[in-house]
């Protein structure tokens, strides 16, 4: 069910206007390309209401068979409606379970990491896209929303770790990196920060004092490091 990615034409089912969506793809641990397959035969849906477990789709890889979780593909078109296109062959993705092998997933970023490839953020759904598709780079897999919500922006969690993803116009605040890493110690597990429009200095000096990893997302997707603990995460030797 895995592959390059495809293009199929669209029609807005409210205002009619005609689309050419290119499917996007993403990069597997085996390092083939994953695409979701696009069910020609259906026509897309108005999205009206998010849910979370909707917005994630579980793909096949063609080259390992590996099963990953990635975002539903959707469109935006101009008159304001975001169309879902169906996707063949792939049940949604599934809130994850504890994992049966637990000594086979890498507790930290792993060497030979897959290529990047960023999703461009137009939209706060798009800022958790690419907060989510880095994390997957650096080795953390079963990436779900935080079970506990921060008091600003949306939280993903993966196992030993929490990260926080702001895609408001504010810098974070001292205050946010705090709450951010006593929720993380509470849960005995890592912490990193994402944010469209950076970080407060006292939030800064915090965060260098609890190696907490900063970045800023830019408008192309890609987490940019702020601080010397997020370089070092970072770095491909890691």
């Amino acid at each position: 069910m895995g592959g390059m990615s495809e293009s199929v034409p669209v029609r807005c089912p409210a205002c009619r206007r005609a689309h050419v969506y290119n499917a996007p793809w993403y990069p597997c641990a085996c390092g083939a390309p994953v695409s979701p397959p696009l069910d020609r035969g259906a026509a897309p849906t108005a999205v009206a209401h998010r849910a979370w477990d909707e917005d994630w789709v579980t793909v096949a890889c063609a080259s390992c068979g590996r099963r990953n979780q990635w975002p539903h593909p959707e469109l935006g078109c101009p008159c304001g409606t975001v169309l879902r296109l169906p996707v063949s062959g792939a049940p949604p993705a599934a809130r994850p379970g504890p994992d049966p092998h637990p000594e086979r997933r890498p507790e930290r970023p792993p060497d030979g990491r897959p290529p990047f490839h960023p999703v461009a953020i137009r939209t706060a759904r798009d800022a958790v896209t690419a907060a989510a598709l880095y994390l997957r780079r650096l080795g953390y897999r079963d990436i779900r929303r935080a079970d506990q919500r921060p008091p600003s922006g949306i939280g993903l969690a993966a196992r030993g770790l929490l990260a926080q993803v702001d895609p408001t116009a504010r810098p974070a605040s001292l205050r946010d990196v705090e709450c951010l890493w006593l929720t993380a110690m509470t849960e005995s597990a890592d912490c990193l920060y994402f944010t469209l429009a950076g970080y407060e200095e006292a939030a800064r000096v915090r965060a260098d004092g609890l190696g907490i990893p900063l970045f800023v997302l830019d408008l192309t997707g890609t987490p940019q490091p702020v601080n010397a603990v997020a370089d070092d995460l970072g770095a491909p030797d890691a």
